[in-house]
């Protein structure tokens, strides 16, 4: 649910800033914008797996907490840019250290990812050495599960 008044008593700075950024699509936008005015149809071939309706939604949302300026051209077809504010500029440094987090954090996604890939994999052995059975076998760790009852 979306608050209207922040009591800045109470509230969590935290919690304001990723209800106005936050969900899957906002910040990609915004990182997008960092680079300068687009179009929807930019847009809409930046971010393939967003609907229409969604990315509608989302700029709507982003313009209405005043991150993004909307301007509409009367022309035919309509053009619509998007630009950020200085608000939305504001969220510049933010943007661009969730960037390097992700990029740090895919690497060692990947890393482990090969990693496990290579535990899982059959040892070389020469040819000869051993059987198939021996070869196929993979050490497995157990690990003790509790179950509440």
């Amino acid at each position: 649910m979306r608050h209207i008044c922040y009591d800045i008593n109470r509230g969590c700075p935290v919690e304001a800033t990723l209800e106005v950024i936050g969900g899957k699509w906002k910040g990609v936008i915004l990182y997008h914008l960092l680079e300068g005015t687009r179009q929807f149809g930019e847009f809409r071939r930046l971010l393939p797996n967003i609907t229409q309706r969604m990315l509608t939604l989302q700029l709507r949302e982003l313009e209405r907490d005043g991150l993004i300026n909307r301007k509409v051209y009367a022309q035919v077809p309509p053009k619509v840019e998007y630009s950020l504010t200085d608000a939305g500029r504001s969220l510049s440094p933010i943007i661009l250290l969730m960037r390097e987090w992700g990029v740090a954090f895919l690497a060692s996604q990947a890393q482990a990812n090969a990693a496990a890939a290579g535990l899982l994999r059959r040892p070389a052995t020469p040819q000869g050495a051993g059987n198939g059975a021996d070869q196929a076998r993979v050490a497995v760790q157990s690990v003790p599960v509790s179950v509440p009852r």
